[in-house]
């Protein structure tokens, strides 16, 4: 994958992130306390957000190390949006999602510890 396309994609997910995170605080702050499920809208954000910023940093490096960048992306979207659908739909079967986008999130830093410099342009 070349560091563009990473960027691009690190950048989607990091707008993706500010959007839902303003999108649970206001528009839809009043479904969320009413499926008590505030918190769990707040912790999607915040994983999101976090792992945008690493995907834009392994985006960074002149030949993006495709393992950890996958898991990553995998793991926000596993995470992140079965946190998100629980919140909305009070549906406990996006629970059950969560813990595959928290073991991809986790496998994605092992990933960075197996492989690191992401500020590096060595060929990867």
């Amino acid at each position: 994958m070349n560091s563009t396309l990473a960027a691009r994609m690190a950048a989607i997910f990091g707008f993706l992130a500010v959007a839902l995170g303003a999108f649970g605080a206001h528009a839809l702050k009043a479904v969320l306390e009413a499926n008590g499920k505030v918190d769990a809208w707040h912790t999607g954000a915040l994983y999101h957000l976090v792992h945008a910023v690493v995907l834009f940093a392994l985006a960074q490096r002149a030949t993006v190390t495709r393992l950890p960048f996958t898991l990553f992306a995998i793991g926000i979207t596993l995470f992140s949006g079965s946190l998100y659908a629980l919140a909305y739909t009070n549906v406990k079967f996006f629970a059950f999602i969560t813990p595959f986008g928290g073991l991809c999130l986790l496998a994605g830093w092992l990933a960075v510890v197996i492989r690191p410099g992401l500020g590096d342009s060595q060929k990867s």
